[in-house]
């Protein structure tokens, strides 16, 4: 009994060990900033001078301005664009599953996007959509002369950076679906094959519950990412011409206006939105899961 609990206390020892260096850096690197994000959400400060407590104003302003709201309008296309981005990544990691020749080469077609630095995307599809670029050129060839302001429009700029950024994210999906379907015991297949059951009652009933953790977790990311979007607008448009996102706005309050509490305040927000909404999702895949079992 002796030898047992000294055994167990070595492997206590070892795993405390091991944890130790990752939940310090966690604490000093993830956790200590964002209480200091929240305290300085409480501070009129220009991030050098001297620091004034003014309690919730910062948080006033921010839900009284309307151009602070207005770039939540901006998320909706991305939120929308994600769920098709989901959705399309699904139906080709569906595709790749089953049995078809290529199936490395379209996976690294898809995937390839992802591999491609954000910066450089941008400038991809910045002389892509400008309005002397290649899709108005192309469009020309078919007799379409009349040039559409794919960046300038304020009507449009948001289809084209939406649009991007589904250009740029859904191979990376694909692949996760994919490791996912492929990890489901081929045996309820074939019984399912068996039993008659057709391509769509397959996936509705075998492998969409099968791979429900891993579309929740796409989910979560997705709906962070729709309303954390930076690097593509603000490389194409610079938030210009109603493409600024709430990230954006933060950005250019903070470094440009100087408002380094208000800018705090509209992290803080943005942090809570993003808990909301995938506690939301839990709850809904939670409730998902009991109806199809």
């Amino acid at each position: 009994m002796k030898n047992r609990m000294s055994y167990a206390s070595q492997q206590k020892l070892v795993v405390f060990t091991f944890l130790l260096f990752p939940v310090i850096l966690l604490l000093v690197f993830g956790f200590l900033p964002i209480l200091n994000m929240f305290f300085y959400s409480f501070l009129q400060w220009d991030g050098i001078g001297e620091k004034t407590f003014i309690g919730i104003k910062n948080y006033i302003e921010l839900f009284s301005r309307q151009e602070n709201l207005r770039v939540f309008g901006v998320s909706i296309y991305y939120f929308v664009g994600s769920l098709v981005q989901l959705a399309l990544a699904l139906l080709f990691a569906v595709i790749l599953s089953s049995k078809m020749r290529a199936q490395n080469f379209f996976k690294g077609v898809l995937f390839f996007p992802n591999l491609v630095n954000g910066v450089a995307i941008g400038f991809i599809f910045l002389y892509f959509f400008k309005d002397t670029g290649t899709l108005n050129e192309v469009l020309k060839v078919f007799g379409l002369e009349g040039k559409v302001l794919w960046l300038t429009d304020p009507g449009m700029v948001n289809y084209s950076l939406t649009f991007t950024s589904i250009w740029r994210y859904m191979g990376f999906n694909v692949v996760m679906f994919v490791a996912a379907i492929q990890s489901l015991p081929s045996d309820m297949y074939e019984a399912a094959n068996l039993d008659g059951a057709s391509a769509w009652q397959q996936f509705w009933y075998l492998t969409f519950p099968g791979i429900a953790p891993m579309i929740q977790i796409n989910m979560i990311l997705a709906v962070k990412g729709a309303v954390s979007v930076f690097e593509i607008p603000y490389i194409m448009t610079g938030g210009g011409n109603g493409s600024s996102t709430f990230v954006i706005r933060t950005m250019d309050t903070a470094f440009k206006f100087n408002k380094i509490g208000l800018a705090s305040a509209m992290a803080i927000v943005l942090t809570v939105i993003v808990l909301v909404v995938s506690a939301i999702q839990n709850r809904m895949f939670r409730n998902s899961e009991g109806g199809i079992s």
